[in-house]
C-alpha cells in the first residue's frame, strides 16, 4: 500500500537557455531541496512540470533523475496522461521501468465531446488493468474542459489498481463527492493550494500541491497543524498561502511557480516556448506576494 499522505511537490520541468533543452541538474537541485523540506513526494511530469511540452526521451530522464536524487522513502509519482489510452499505458511501463511507485492519469481531452462516462470509465479501466503501477486518476478542468464525475469516480475507486486521485478544481463541493469513495484503497488528494486546509478538513489526505514549490514550510505547516489539532493554527498558515496560490499559480502558471522558485533560490528559470516569461508587472507582483507571505526562503 502506497502511503499517500503529505504534501507533495508537483516539480517544474528546468530548462537551459540554449534551445530550450531539459537541465537535469538543475532540477535535480530542486529535488534535493524539497527532500530536505520533509516532502512526501515528487509528481513529476506533471502540468506545472509543462509535461504537455516534453518529448518520451525527456520524460523518461526526468523519471529516472527523480529516482536516483530521492531518499527511498519519498514516494515518486509520475504523469503519464495520453490522448490515446495506448500511448498512457506505454508511459506507465515506462515510469515502472525507471523506478516511479504510481502514475497520474489525467483525462484524454482533445475529443472532449467523445470523453462521455463510459469512454472514461473504459479507458481508465483498461489503463489501470495494463499499467504495472497503481494509478491515481487526476481532475483538472482548467486544462480538460469537463471534470470527473463523482459518481464515475466512485465506479473506478472499486478497481483494485485505482488507488487515488489528485483533484485540482477547487470545487469544495465536488471535492466531497469525491470524498465519499475514499476508504482503505482509494485517497483523495488535493490540488488547489488555496483551500488545503479546507480540503483537509473534508477529509483530503493530503494535496499535491504546486505552491510547495516555492512555499513548501507553509504548506507543511497547514498540514502538520491540522494532523496535530490545532486547527487555528493550520488556518493562519492557509490564510498566508492562499494569495500566492491564487495569483503565481492559479494566475500566472507555470511562469510565475518558476519566477517564486527564483526569488527563494531554487531553480525556476526558463518556460519552454509557446509559454512566455512574466510581464515586469507580474514579476513585481511575485515579489510583493511572496513579501507578504514572508516567504524568503526555499526550505
Amino acid at each position: 500500500m502506497l502511503n499517500l499522505r503529505g504534501v507533495f511537490a508537483p516539480v517544474v520541468t528546468t530548462f537551459g537557455d540554449r534551445n530550450e533543452a531539459v537541465d537535469l541538474d538543475a532540477y535535480a537541485t530542486n529535488l534535493r531541496a524539497y527532500a530536505a523540506a520533509g516532502l512526501s513526494g515528487i509528481v513529476v511530469c506533471g502540468s506545472t512540470g509543462e509535461a504537455a511540452l516534453l518529448d518520451e526521451e525527456e520524460r523518461r530522464s526526468l523519471i529516472e533523475r527523480t529516482r536516483r536524487e530521492l531518499p527511498s522513502d519519498m514516494l515518486v509519482i509520475a504523469g503519464t496522461g495520453a490522448e490515446s489510452t495506448r500511448q498512457c499505458i506505454q508511459r506507465c511501463r515506462v515510469a515502472s521501468d525507471h523506478g516511479a511507485h504510481a502514475v497520474l492519469v489525467v483525462a484524454p481531452h482533445y475529443y472532449s465531446s467523445a470523453m462521455t462516462p463510459a469512454a472514461l470509465d473504459a479507458h481508465y479501466r483498461r489503463v489501470a488493468e495494463e499499467s504495472p503501477l497503481p494509478v491515481l486518476l487526476y481532475n483538472i478542468p482548467k486544462y480538460m474542459h469537463f471534470a470527473l464525475e463523482p459518481d464515475l469516480v466512485a465506479r473506478l475507486a472499486t478497481h483494485e489498481n485505482i488507488v487515488g486521485m489528485k483533484d485540482s478544481a477547487g470545487d469544495l463541493t465536488r471535492l466531497g463527492g469525491y470524498i465519499e469513495s475514499q476508504g482503505d484503497s482509494f485517497t483523495v488528494l488535493t490540488g488547489h493550494g488555496g483551500s488545503f486546509h479546507q480540503a483537509l478538513g473534508l477529509g483530503a489526505r493530503g494535496g499535491i500541491l504546486a505552491v510547495s514549490l516555492f512555499a513548501a514550510e507553509l504548506t507543511l505547516d497547514i498540514y502538520a497543524s491540522f494532523l496535530a489539532g490545532d486547527v487555528d493554527a493550520s488556518a493562519d498558515a492557509q490564510r498566508s498561502v492562499a494569495p500566492p496560490a491564487a495569483e503565481i499559480v492559479g494566475r500566472m502558471g507555470v511562469a510565475g511557480v518558476k519566477a517564486a522558485m527564483d526569488r527563494v533560490g531554487l531553480k525556476g528559470g526558463r518556460v519552454r516556448s509557446p509559454l512566455v516569461a512574466l510581464s515586469a508587472e507580474d514579476e513585481a507582483r511575485v515579489d510583493a506576494l511572496l513579501r507578504d507571505a514572508r516567504v524568503t526562503a526555499a526550505v
